[in-house]
C-alpha cells in the first residue's frame, strides 16, 4: 500500500507521540500517566470528533 505524504506525515507524528508516551510513563507515577492519558485521549476525540478511548478500547489495541 502507497501512501501519501499527508498519510506519512501523520504516521511519523503518531511514532512520535507514542515514544512521547513511552517516556512519559517511565517518569510519571502511574496516576499521573493514567492522567495524560485521559487528557490526551480527550483531546484527540476534541480534534478529530472520534471518541479514541472508545475507539482503543480492545485487547488487541497497543
Amino acid at each position: 500500500m502507497l501512501l501519501s505524504t499527508a498519510d506519512e506525515e501523520v504516521l511519523a507524528a503518531a511514532e512520535e507521540f507514542a515514544e512521547e508516551l513511552r517516556s512519559a510513563q517511565q517518569e510519571s507515577s502511574q496516576f499521573e500517566f493514567n492522567s495524560l492519558l485521559l487528557r490526551c485521549n480527550d483531546a484527540i476525540t476534541a480534534e478529530i470528533g472520534v471518541d479514541y478511548g472508545d475507539v482503543c478500547d480492545t485487547d488487541d489495541c497497543g
